[in-house]
């Protein structure tokens, strides 16, 4: 680990309750949610989505977007209580740093969560783990914006 990385917390796992004096309901959300395999599916799902989208396949300067996949799986899988390969390989995710040379309007974030709702979909996770992945989902591309124009 690098100075920088070895000085920041290490992120905690999400983890859903199932009442409320909190106990806790079968473990972290990514294991709730079938681990690695879900995640590798989702990332897959969605830039098979992005590969076609004439707007935000532009944004992707590699050729493959299978790098981009492999940086949305292995983030998505910290954030969620997965392992911390993600900042390992790349530091602190600052996304809105590493999006910020991209135009980033209203119509890529919802060309993104359309291309995102569909790789939900694919999952066919209970309603619980759906709703609570795709509340983050939202406001992740919600933040991302940064201009208005066209």
């Amino acid at each position: 680990m690098s100075p920088e990385t070895e000085s920041q917390p290490q992120p905690q796992p999400i983890m859903l309750r199932a009442a409320e004096n909190g106990e806790q309901a079968g473990g972290s959300f990514y294991d709730q949610v079938g681990g690695s395999a879900t995640f590798a599916k989702l990332a897959h799902a969605f830039y098979q989505g992005v590969a076609r989208d004439e707007v935000l396949k532009p944004m992707y300067p590699e050729a493959d977007l299978g790098p981009a996949e492999e940086r949305l799986r292995l983030f998505l899988e910290q954030y969620w209580g997965g392992p911390t390969t993600y900042s390992q390989q790349r530091g602190h995710p600052r996304l809105r740093m590493r999006h910020a040379p991209f135009k980033v309007n209203p119509d890529a974030r919802d060309r993104w969560l359309a291309h995102m709702r569909a790789a939900v979909d694919a999952l066919e996770l209970p309603p619980l783990q759906d709703a609570t992945l795709w509340a983050y989902l939202e406001r992740a591309a919600h933040a991302m914006v940064n201009t208005f124009e066209a």
